[in-house]
């Protein structure tokens, strides 16, 4: 009885690996609602999805901080707004600031003085009446303060003063306690991070501003997953729909989740993608010729193995394929099939039951 049993076992082993041909005649398939579709040649294939952070590149985010101390007493702007370049941000009351004009205007007088003193010299020693040593001693006193005038200027340039409102201050020698904070570059206001009112001492932060297109997208990659992923791979984000590339892998182990931290940069022009979303994402598998993407609905199981019945005249012909890649809606396969072929996506669980009907 036990070599019955094994002689069936194998006989039904060796006609499955066979395959023979299921015939169904087209008035069954019409009944049975069989419904085919061409399998798809695979160049590049989708492997799992990952959670992924989305970030601001770090070249694209500035702090704008509080230049001098002070008051606070005005902010233009909030989280979320649009900015360009040199637009007024927040405006600062600082008496240290009419401190800084004051001495730069007495540092200007005193270059004014030196100047005039050393044209003076310099015609009293071509004319021999004074020695060289004295038009040395004023041509350094000169120097001397020329230093000065400039390190005051670069005082005030740090404390947010604009070349503009210098040239200003110098032609009206008008003090003025206002200090103007404008933003260094074109992007979105991220967070706030003061209120009018506040008292804010040298560097404290306002504002961050960062420029949204493109951004990074950060994925913790399982390590037994990581050996085809590589700077240049595709990524896409699957809600919304967007496609990038890797530009770096990471080398350490994260103790959370022992993922990997894959970088990729995305593409972000119309602002689907906002700083600190989670999304899912996909890395790019390279396919090959032998390689074919098929909707899920058309992959038999039958005693372990994979298989799709491709349409032959006269019925289906059941391929056994290896499944290489699980995508979202489809499944990447493997197995003996070629271009134009159509599998079986309705019907299926007939035409399997007929297949294994005529093997029995």
């Amino acid at each position: 009885m036990k070599k019955t049993l094994l002689g069936l076992a194998l006989l039904l082993a060796t006609n499955l690996h066979a395959a023979p041909l299921v015939k169904i005649e087209p008035m069954q398939r019409e009944a049975l609602g069989i419904r085919t579709i061409a399998v798809e040649p695979v160049s590049r294939a989708w492997g799992s999805a990952y959670p992924a952070e989305v970030r601001v590149p770090n070249a694209q985010l500035m702090v704008v901080s509080a230049p001098q101390e002070g008051l606070l007493t005005h902010l233009h702007v909030a989280e979320g707004e649009s900015v360009h370049k040199g637009q007024l941000l927040a405006v600062i009351q600082s008496p240290k600031l009419v401190e800084e004009q004051r001495l730069y205007l007495e540092a200007l007088s005193r270059l004014g003085l030196a100047r005039a003193s050393l044209d003076r010299d310099k015609q009293l020693k071509a004319e021999g009446i004074i020695s060289e040593r004295r038009f040395l001693e004023t041509r350094a006193r000169y120097t001397q303060t020329r230093t000065e005038v400039e390190q005051r200027r670069q005082v005030l340039l740090l404390a947010g003063m604009g070349k503009a409102a210098i040239k200003e201050l110098e032609r009206k020698h008008k003090l003025s306690a206002n200090l103007e904070v404008r933003t260094p570059m074109e992007g979105v206001v991220l967070e706030q991070m003061a209120m009018p009112g506040q008292r804010v001492e040298v560097a404290s932060p306002i504002y961050r501003i960062g420029q949204l297109d493109p951004l990074w997208l950060e994925i913790h990659v399982p390590l037994e997953k990581l050996g085809e992923v590589m700077v240049g791979t595709a990524v896409r984000v699957l809600k919304p729909e967007i496609e990038g590339r890797v530009i770096t892998v990471g080398s350490m182990i994260h103790g959370k989740d022992q993922g990997v931290l894959v970088r990729a940069e995305v593409a972000n022009p119309k602002r689907a993608l906002r700083p600190g979303q989670f999304a899912e994402a996909q890395l790019a598998q390279p396919g090959d010729k032998s390689s074919w993407r098929v909707p899920r609905q058309a992959l038999l199981r039958v005693e372990g193995k994979a298989w799709v019945l491709v349409e032959r005249d006269g019925g289906f012909q059941p391929v056994a394929v290896t499944v290489v890649v699980e995508e979202s809606d489809a499944l990447i396969i493997k197995g003996e099939l070629k271009s134009g072929d159509k599998v079986a996506v309705s019907g299926t669980a007939a035409l399997k039951a007929t297949w294994l009907e005529g093997e029995s």
